[in-house]
């Protein structure tokens, strides 16, 4: 399967480093163009129509998200490229978009292009990069889309409506305010760092809860959510947690 990619970095030295360790390591791949000004990216793109691009963040004129902003429906995979941009990642982490970070680790590189091989060949791209885009115009995390791997394949959902999550043998069950709970085979710590949110709470080391869902807190350490559902809060906790309520 050759894959269309193109490469876009404001940096020739770099373009040339991940040109040549994508002709060692991952073959697939088929470079039909290098772009180093961001504002040629968009006409070229349209133009070759890749399957996959790799794009740098921090660039001048133009950082890649504004790049990507161009485009109201991308239909092309995306690993991002960068050195040092934090909310770039945390960005891209929620919504399960690859990235790799300067110096590019050859393994690093070879699982990005993996995933995102799957995802083309699921035609997962469009759903996933549509997201990316929306979660990036979006101020007020609640608002917000992720995605989650289940059982049954990836599931896209907002978080405002996901009232808890809830760790069960290494699995977890992400339980919603208007539909059925969805079992994710990612442990209880992954969905504590992709709700990395002051609007989440790990009130117990199986139980991440959405505080915008509390309606009281007993005396004997549970918190009740919508719904009547009631959530333990490890003696450890409480007296944090508590402050957060009155905060």
């Amino acid at each position: 399967m050759n894959i269309k990619t193109i490469i876009i970095d404001d940096e020739p030295k770099a373009i040339a480093i991940l040109k040549n360790k994508i002709a060692r390591f991952c073959p697939e791949l088929d470079i039909v163009a290098t772009i180093e000004k961001p504002q040629d990216a968009f006409d070229t793109i349209n133009e070759l129509k890749p399957d996959l691009v790799f794009i740098d963040i921090a660039m001048p004129g133009m950082s890649g998200f504004e790049v990507l902003k161009q485009f109201s429906i991308p239909n092309f995979e995306i690993i991002f490229a960068t050195a040092f941009d934090q909310y770039a990642l945390d960005a891209i982490k929620h919504c399960a978009i690859g990235y790799l970070v300067k110096p590019i680790d050859n393994e690093d590189l070879v699982e990005a292009v993996d995933n995102a091989t799957r995802n083309i060949t699921d035609k997962n791209a469009l759903e996933k990069n549509k997201i990316l885009i929306e979660n990036l115009g979006i101020q007020k995390f609640q608002k917000k889309k992720i995605v989650i791997p289940s059982t049954e394949g990836l599931e896209f959902v907002k978080v405002k409506t996901i009232t808890h999550c809830e760790g069960v043998d290494g699995y977890t069950k992400i339980h919603f305010i208007d539909s059925k709970p969805i079992l994710s085979s990612h442990s209880i710590g992954h969905f504590k760092k992709l709700l990395d949110h002051k609007d989440f709470y790990h009130v117990h080391k199986s139980y991440i809860i959405n505080m915008i869902f509390v309606e009281r807190y007993l005396n004997d350490g549970y918190v009740v959510l919508e719904g009547n559902t009631s959530i333990p809060v490890s003696r450890a906790k409480r007296t944090d947690f508590l402050n957060q309520l009155k905060g």
